[in-house]
């Protein structure tokens, strides 16, 4: 590395360091057992100075190298940081606690399971604070179910969580609130239980039938009361996931549609209502859970009663489908409901018929693909982002309708050891050093077009100015975060490069 005679920088050790493992694809992965894992511990910064974690293609992982702040420019290429411009707080970083994910980490020893949980979890790991939950089955289960397949149940009596919450979820959940205290859970509902849809079927075009809006709801507060007795409270609701998978005719994802008319009223006039009556009354509604193309016409649909409206309080999003989509329909979104909080709720490599291997062991472009679109979507108002399954095997599985994917974590319970991918490690970048309740401020690109380098900035609860800057170029790219009240960081990335550089904020 080529580094201004002026401007002193030192690498130190941080952490137990990677162990790498190549699987013949683009970069490594690395390994964890019973008895070892990578970490990054806390480093406290000091002032004047800037601590610089990067990871590489060539296989840097949380690499950690320590400078001095400078007050001279050593780049024409500069980031300028902008404290005085304030946007959205974050939320959380998180994953999903899915049958398929529980029954691998299970199938793991309980010190490699410690772990993995840890990986996540712990402050040494990502330090994930959101935990999504389907309520009930999903296309990463492997069987049709929900909490009463009992035909015209209409008083609920045969309603009961399934094996899978007891073996799965639920235990898997405790742990990881026992690890991080400030995890918090969103519940999200594939579909009803058929008798309660207008196909009769768990897939395929069938809407929740009006007569029973009530019962499922009751439903709902039932799974929440169930969860609650384990000591696990919901902070957040989704109105369903993916609806618009039912007007798919080649879905075979477990699901349910909803019109836009049907969700306001549904919400309006029965959750709303009664969740705010409930010993669940601190729960909020998140609405949509599905893909960009959703924004904004039908949060705009949704939000024209007003009564859904006030009992709706963030937008959920996944990214599925993002490259046919501009960003600007979430500055659409955001503008037309500034109070509504948007937040990615569900993310994945591996999911399109074309992308095989669904899993690819060690592969750079997708960590790429993940950092590109965090960034993109944290400078257009999401306020955070909630991966899909936490750990699947080395097919991408189990999934009953054969719907592998990749995951940031592959087990590997042969050898009783975990692979992390580089997917990891790009969401490592963003969850391990933006807390709850940072704030986006300004960062501004001074060549944006044709330009490698991708970038956000944030300031923390613990006065931190953290920046994310992803090199995207086969080269080392030099540049200069300019911040006119710390003064000047002269970098020069490596190619293919995720970096996140932490300083005091000291005037703030």
């Amino acid at each position: 590395m080529l580094v201004p005679a002026f401007f002193a920088l030192f690498t130190i050790a941080a952490g137990n360091v990677c162990i790498p493992r190549h699987f013949g694809d683009s970069s490594i992965v690395c390994v964890c057992n019973s008895t070892y894992c990578d970490s990054t511990p806390e480093t406290n910064v000091e002032p004047g100075r800037f601590l610089w974690y990067s990871s590489t293609k060539s296989g840097q992982r949380m690499e950690l190298t320590v400078g001095r702040i400078s007050n001279r420019s050593s780049s024409s290429r500069t980031i300028t940081i902008d404290h005085k411009s304030k946007y959205q707080d974050i939320k959380g970083f998180g994953g999903a606690f899915t049958d398929a994910a529980g029954i691998n980490i299970r199938n793991l020893s309980e010190a490699t399971q410690e772990q993995l949980f840890n990986t996540y979890f712990a402050k040494e790991g990502n330090r994930y604070n959101i935990g999504r939950v389907p309520v009930g089955g999903t296309d990463f289960s492997t069987r049709f179910y929900t909490y009463d397949d009992f035909k015209e149940d209409t008083l609920l009596r045969n309603f009961s969580l399934a094996p899978e919450d007891m073996s799965y979820k639920v235990p898997l959940m405790q742990r990881a609130l026992r690890i991080n205290p400030e995890l918090k859970f969103l519940a999200a509902t594939w579909t009803a239980p058929t008798w309660m849809k207008t196909n009769d079927y768990y897939t395929g075009f069938g809407f929740l039938k009006k007569e029973y809006y009530q019962l499922y709801t009751d439903y709902l507060l039932r799974f929440m009361d169930e969860y609650k007795r384990e000591g696990l409270e919901m902070w957040a609701l989704s109105t369903g996931n993916e609806p618009s998978n039912a007007y798919y005719p080649l879905s075979r994802i477990n699901g349910m549609g909803w019109t836009t008319s049907g969700i306001a009223n549904w919400v309006a006039n029965n959750l709303g209502p009664s969740l705010a009556n409930s010993p669940h009354n601190q729960t909020i509604i998140i609405t949509v859970d599905d893909q960009r193309y959703s924004l904004p016409w039908s949060v705009d649909l949704i939000f024209k009663n007003n009564l859904a409206e006030k009992y709706i309080s963030g937008i959920g999003i996944h990214w599925y489908w993002d490259a046919l989509v501009p960003a600007a329909v979430l500055d659409m979104t955001h503008n037309h409901f500034p109070d509504k909080f948007m937040m990615i709720t569900e993310s994945c490599e591996g999911s399109f018929p074309w992308q095989n291997p669904k899993v690819r062991l060690g592969n750079w472009e997708r960590a790429q693909s993940y950092v590109t679109q965090i960034i993109e979507n944290l400078q257009h108002w999401s306020t955070g982002w909630v991966d899909w399954n936490l750990a699947l095997d080395k097919t991408g599985g189990p999934t009953w309708i054969n719907n592998n994917v990749d995951s940031p974590i592959i087990v590997n319970p042969e050898s009783d050891e975990f692979f992390k991918q580089p997917m990891y490690y790009a969401l490592h970048h963003f969850s391990r050093f933006l807390p709850r309740g940072s704030i986006r401020i300004g960062s501004k690109d001074s060549s944006i077009m044709f330009h490698p380098l991708r970038s956000v900035a944030f300031h923390t609860p613990k006065n931190e100015t953290v920046v994310i800057i992803h090199n995207r170029s086969e080269n080392y790219k030099e540049v200069d975060l300019l911040d006119a009240e710390n003064g000047i960081i002269n970098l020069q990335l490596a190619p293919l490069s995720i970096n996140t550089i932490v300083y005091l904020a000291q005037n703030n």
